[in-house]
């Protein structure tokens, strides 16, 4: 396939996205619109789109190669995530929704002071700015390789007009265009994965008919591990994390709370969070299914994988399954990659604007052009992570990073549940303190353990790092309740 088919298609696909801006952000342009689309959002149409949004362009290559490492046990990952979004829909959403809030930290500048919500926000903004930028390179350096290298364009030339792209379909309207542009974007991203796991069932010999029996007597095709405590595959490890992932990256995180709070009630936010909590089984069952389809078409036709996992549908896609599998393949991690984006983009903004800077104590003409340069900014600021990322040239340094945003949200965790499970009050300015402390402690435990047990901390990491913060604030908390 060309790479000027490619491009005009891409191109299209945008021209769509700039479309829906401009009719949804006709009437609304102010910082209500921009942060909680005036609260007017259906609930359906957010539920959609945030599957988009958890589902980006990096989820998109590494969870179908997850399958060679570690079979399809990341489903029990994925059961625990069901059961965290009942959580939220249950105490978090309605806590959000009586307090009226725009940035979900302000709760702990109520709860415990400033230097407490300072503290959450300034959290969610390293981690966030990060993590989607390190997102975005993954994908901006597929589609160099794919596309441009061809047209010897530079990589800076490829990140600069995706994130200028993104930034044109959001600026007006922050939120209130992403909830719409998100939602198309999700269904074209879960059509394309359909399509491609057809697509990749046509080239595997196998009879019409036999192909489901065929996948579930794969040995890679294993869920649950029951026997082993020591994996990090343990069916408890994985299964209560995943409660607990799904809390702090969802519930405790601006951006995916951010659509939930533009929905007309808390009734529609939590039908949002229930539907979107029973689909995301069944999307990420199809991406491992895809990714065990790949496994055994590599079987079959004696074609060697590469080295990294992440790289393997990627390998596929540009090398041995046609021009319908690569387009497929664009598409999706395209809408996949900017559905998360675009939402992370005006959450950063959001949470900037809002906890940082304080906008909202500010005239509607000073706030508008503050939120503006905000946005300016962070997207700037997206392009150079990108770039220095690229010129590091090691994707390992993406992974460590990764493990150090997670980090990030063991001091949320410990917060958040601190202040809605007690009313205690603890001292505000030993907070800071304790949240970058917490996460300190859990680095030398995960190295002490290796070294002198031989076990290596995975996911329930999170739980550790919040129940550190959570004695931290207990232990300086104060004579009086809340």
């Amino acid at each position: 396939m060309s790479g000027i088919l490619i491009l005009i298609i891409i191109a299209v696909y945008f021209s769509i996205l700039l479309l829906i801006s401009f009719v949804v952000s006709r009437n609304s342009v102010d910082n209500e619109a921009f942060f909680l689309g005036n609260r007017k959002s259906p609930w359906w149409v957010v539920a959609i789109g945030m599957v988009g949004s958890s589902i980006s362009g990096v989820s998109f290559v590494s969870v179908p190669g997850m399958v060679r490492g570690i079979d399809f046990t990341y489903m029990q990952t994925v059961f625990g995530f069901f059961f965290g979004y009942l959580i939220i829909a249950n105490v978090l959403l309605p806590l959000y929704y009586q307090l009226q809030l725009t940035s979900i930290y302000t709760y702990l500048e109520q709860r415990f002071g400033k230097n407490a919500y300072k503290t959450g926000a300034s959290f969610f903004l390293i981690s966030k700015t990060i993590g989607a930028a390190a997102r975005l390179y993954v994908v901006a350096a597929i589609l160099q390789t794919v596309v441009f290298d061809a047209w010897n364009v530079p990589f800076a030339v490829t990140v600069c007009g995706t994130i200028f792209l993104i930034w044109l379909y959001t600026y007006r309207s922050g939120i209130k265009t992403i909830v719409w542009t998100d939602t198309l974007q999700a269904i074209i991203m879960i059509v394309a994965l359909i399509l491609l796991v057809f697509q990749v069932a046509s080239h595997l010999n196998i009879q019409q008919g036999s192909l489901f029996s065929t996948l579930i007597n794969q040995d890679n095709a294993r869920i649950f591990v029951f026997d082993d405590w020591h994996s990090k595959q343990n069916f408890f490890k994985q299964f209560f994390s995943g409660i607990f992932i799904a809390i702090v990256m969802t519930g405790l995180d601006q951006d995916m709370m951010q659509k939930n709070l533009t929905c007309r009630n808390l009734k529609d936010a939590q039908k949002n969070m229930y539907s979107y909590g029973i689909s995301f089984v069944p999307v990420n069952l199809l991406f491992l299914t895809l990714g065990l389809m790949l496994l055994m078409l590599a079987n079959q036709n004696g074609i060697t994988l590469p080295e990294k996992s992440d790289e393997i549908l990627t390998m596929f896609a540009t090398n041995y399954l046609g021009q319908t599998v690569l387009l497929l393949f664009i598409v999706g991690i395209v809408a996949a990659a900017f559905s998360s984006a675009d939402s992370a983009l005006a959450a950063l903004t959001t949470s900037f604007a809002v906890d940082i800077l304080g906008v909202q104590n500010q005239d509607l003409k000073t706030a508008t052009r503050k939120r503006q340069q905000i946005h300016i900014a962070i997207s700037v600021l997206f392009v150079l992570i990108i770039l220095a990322f690229d010129a590091i040239n090691n994707k390992s340094v993406i992974d460590a990073i990764y493990i150090i945003a997670s980090y990030t949200y063991g001091p949320l965790l410990g917060m958040f549940a601190f202040g809605l499970f007690t009313k205690i009050k603890t001292e505000d300015k030993f907070i800071p303190y304790i949240a970058i402390i917490s996460p300190l402690l859990c680095f030398v435990l995960n190295y002490l353990f290796d070294i002198f047990l031989n076990y290596k901390f995975g996911y329930e990491l999170l739980m550790i790092n919040g129940m550190l913060t959570f004695l931290g604030m207990w232990t300086f908390r104060k004579n009086k309740y809340a």
